[in-house]
């Protein structure tokens, strides 16, 4: 028998590490809460959301979410309520949109009882999102390395050091992802180019081998963050505090506002600094999430999180 009301806890995530563009993943110790109640009729609603200036977002989000599974799927149109609850701020680049995605999408999966995979789900995602960095995290947790081969999304996933830990400084204002790609150009030089496979590539070996101090100078992008500076004016000195102070880099997280600085060691230290340098922000200091999506059959059940 279907059930008809499911909940899901999906990880917030930063994307891009640096270099790492539209390919690059973390899943992050902040989730999202959604409770998913199957209705009579076709329609999917918003009841509820974190933050009521963002429900004409949201409904299109769940909106579209909903008609891509059932176009996708055998399954019967059916209506769904959507309670969005959680702490992932919207704009700051930090996989708002994408957890709300795989939120509805897995719900639906629940509450249709289709038994897609984690692997179909992550296509369905990215389909709505575009590109599969902040879908990927939000399902499988951890580092994550996405990319399409073939026509189908790839995903290369490796569990993370709880040792480690993301200091985030959070802006006041969020970032249009669409202003933000704008800004980035179309064509870039051969130095910069090879520059940034080598920074992506390294990123990568670093996470992927647990050898964390290696990533030590590999986030001074050339691909994305020196234009997307005019949108988050203090991004470079912020980072900067971060690294004097100890961390062994920083990033503008996803398409910003949000700037990351990772570490080992000293992150209250890390914190100060970094709010020194922007101190009309906050600061947030997340572990990374090695669980991704998790069903449940309550939003209560995520409490204690």
């Amino acid at each position: 028998m279907n059930r008809t009301s499911v909940a899901v806890r999906v990880p917030a995530s930063t994307s891009n590490l640096g270099s790492g563009f539209d390919t690059l993943g973390l899943a992050l110790s902040l989730f999202a809460k959604i409770q998913v109640t199957r209705t009579p009729g076709i329609t999917a609603r918003v009841v509820s959301c974190a933050d009521e200036k963002e429900r004409p977002k949201a409904e299109q989000i769940i909106r579209e979410a909903a008609k891509l599974f059932f176009k996708s799927t055998d399954c019967p149109r059916f209506g769904i309520e959507v309670a969005l609850g959680g702490d992932i701020p919207v704009g700051r680049g930090l996989g708002a949109s994408g957890a709300a995605r795989v939120g509805v999408l897995t719900a639906l999966n629940e509450l249709a009882d289709s038994r897609l995979s984690r692997q179909a789900l992550l296509e369905l995602a990215t389909q709505l999102e575009g590109h599969p960095d902040n879908a990927s995290p939000a399902l499988f947790g951890g580092f994550t390395v996405s990319g399409c081969v073939n026509g189908h999304i790839r995903c290369l996933r490796f569990p993370t050091s709880m040792k480690l830990k993301l200091v985030t400084l959070i802006p006041p204002f969020p970032v249009s992802t669409q202003a933000a790609r704008r800004l980035v150009p179309s064509n870039f030089s051969r130095a910069d180019t090879v520059h940034s496979l080598n920074r992506a590539a390294a990123t990568t070996a670093a996470f992927a081998g647990k050898t964390y101090e290696a990533l030590r100078g590999l986030f001074d992008d050339r691909l994305h963050q020196p234009y997307r500076e005019r949108l988050v004016p203090r991004l470079s000195c912020v980072i900067r505090a971060g690294e004097s102070a100890g961390a062994l880099g920083g990033w503008l997280s996803g398409s910003g506002s949000a700037i990351m600085c990772v570490t080992l060691r000293n992150q209250r230290e890390i914190a100060r600094a970094m709010l020194a340098q922007w101190p009309e922000t906050r600061i947030e200091i997340f572990a990374p999430d090695n669980e991704g999506v998790k069903v449940g059959n309550h939003s209560k059940d995520w409490d204690d999180d």
